[in-house]
């Protein structure tokens, strides 16, 4: 079948991406940053260039307005700007074009740099191709971030060093000197980086899987493509390779891998690996079984992050982690922002980001993470997902919910047509501080506001990163508000800012 074969050929898989660059002195080259971006990539892959003596041109298609931060952390560097629109001679007069993972790979541009004959990469491709470390790489639909901060923390509780980088948000390119061979580089990467990727044939000495689900269908052609480049991180693998997959997902479960295997999950399948007991977790490699008490060092809630930690804990093992590792780094970890991060209480009302809940898949782990009436927003970016299990979660678990951007309004008529459905459901907001207002005005003492929009941002917002500041901007308005009329009328409490122990 399909869903768990390699498809190493497929009908629909790009076709305009040449073979990486044939040079690795860049002194005098001209390179093109096609797509700044503003989660770092971009940044990284300019400052990369112009340390090696690159003549680096950025075209962006957004305004400088648009690309203030990334551009700010370019701030003097020799670099020409051309923003507010692509102009082909960016492309097609370069000698390497560096390529935003986000962009399609049937924009015209790449189309035009392909019949000119000039190399395509990414920033990804750059730094695996400089990376002298070992990778432990993290995949998935959901839970990537989470399992692949986890298992940094845990490898840099070790004597070695870890580097965390790749989709999570910060690039390693800049700093790729100074990883030794001895090192880990932990990695997430998402299907975007991996298309391009497989071109290499890239072999991380551990790679995860979290799960698999279909998520960015406006950008990969099939269900089938966006499965093969999820599997791209194990087609290259070696016999001394470990592919730690999710027992859980019958669709990952059964993926193959030239390496090793191990798994995790839920519930004990009796394989290698890591898996969940009554408060904690048992855990089997070459080493033997033990029992560990995970349910005594993991503060995160939802069992969605019980199995995060657990795959974080199987590849950690596979990676030579200790159990006095792994239970530091479990113990230490610091949630996300934007995954769950709880931003303060107003009122009786807790209000948490989950911005970075971008997919159906997401947003309904969320739901299932509280025990209190909860108050959701949700929509967004209309990716062309399946948007009915999400609404049925809705319709089971939310008080009411509050639509956003292009996909509330169908949320919204999907949750009203559900069976037995309790969940008030908000008119279609024109602006996020108006459906915060909503929401805060719905919220009572004991509920929890929860922006977890289950799809993308960018109708309302440059990223999810974004998205979850202007949350907690709002959140912050309604602390000042609340504490200002406390100041005034002498009364205390019912008020606080999260802390440390927070979840």
């Amino acid at each position: 079948m399909a869903r768990c074969s390699f498809l190493k050929t497929i009908n629909d898989q790009p076709s305009t991406m040449l073979p990486d660059h044939p040079f690795r002195d860049y002194r005098g080259r001209r390179v093109t940053v096609l797509g700044l971006g503003s989660f770092g990539g971009g940044v990284g892959a300019v400052r990369f260039l112009v340390d090696r003596g690159a003549q680096v041109t950025i075209s962006d298609a957004r305004p400088a307005e648009q690309l203030a931060e990334s551009l700010a952390e370019l701030e003097g560097l020799p670099v020409e700007r051309h923003l507010g629109g692509n102009d082909p001679a960016d492309v097609t007069g370069a000698e390497l074009v560096v390529v935003n993972p986000a962009i399609k790979r049937d924009h015209p541009l790449l189309k035009a740099a392909a019949a000119a004959g000039v190399p395509l990469t990414s920033e990804m491709n750059l730094f695996w191709q400089h990376n002298r470390g070992r990778v432990a790489a993290v995949t998935g639909s959901n839970g990537k971030s989470t399992t692949t901060a986890l298992l940094h923390n845990i490898l840099r509780q070790g004597p070695g060093k870890s580097w965390l980088g790749g989709n999570i948000g910060r690039s390693l390119l800049p700093d790729v000197d100074q990883i030794s061979p001895d090192d880990w580089v932990v990695l997430e990467l998402s299907s975007f980086q991996l298309t391009d990727l497989d071109r290499l044939q890239v072999s991380p000495e551990v790679s995860v899987v979290t799960n698999f689900s279909p998520n960015h269908l406006d950008w990969h052609p099939s269900l089938d493509h966006y499965r093969w480049a999820k599997q791209s991180l194990l087609r290259w693998q070696t016999a001394k390779s470990t592919a730690v997959l999710n027992a859980d997902d019958p669709d990952v479960a059964d993926w193959p891998s030239p390496g090793r295997r191990a798994w995790f999950g839920l519930t004990d399948a009796g394989r290698s690996g890591a898996f969940a007991t009554v408060g904690g977790c048992i855990v089997r490699d070459n080493a033997g079984e033990v029992t560990w008490p995970l349910g005594d060092w993991l503060t995160l809630p939802g069992r969605h992050n019980l199995a995060n930690a657990l795959g974080a804990i199987a590849a950690a093992r596979a990676c030579g982690a200790t159990r006095e590792m792994v239970e530091a780094g479990i113990r230490t970890y610091q949630p996300l922002p934007h995954r769950l991060q709880f931003v303060g209480e107003v009122r009786g009302v807790k209000f948490y980001n989950d911005s970075l809940a971008t997919t159906p898949e997401s947003a309904e782990v969320a739901l299932e993470a509280f025990d209190r009436p909860i108050v959701l927003l949700a929509g967004g970016y209309d990716k062309h997902v399946d948007l009915s299990g999400m609404a049925r979660a809705i319709a089971r678990k939310a008080k009411a919910v509050v639509l956003l951007g292009q996909t509330g309004p169908l949320i919204g008529e999907l949750v009203r047509q559900t069976e037995r459905n309790r969940c008030l459901v908000s008119p279609s907001q024109p602006d996020f501080p108006t459906a915060f207002a909503w929401a805060v005005a719905a919220a009572e003492s004991g509920d929890v506001v929860v922006l977890s929009p289950g799809c993308a941002s960018y109708d309302w917002f440059r990223n999810f990163a974004d998205r979850g500041r202007r949350f907690e901007e709002l959140v912050r308005g309604q602390l000042s508000v609340v504490s200002g009329e406390e100041g005034k009328s002498g009364v205390s409490g019912g008020i606080r800012a999260p802390t440390a122990g927070d979840n």
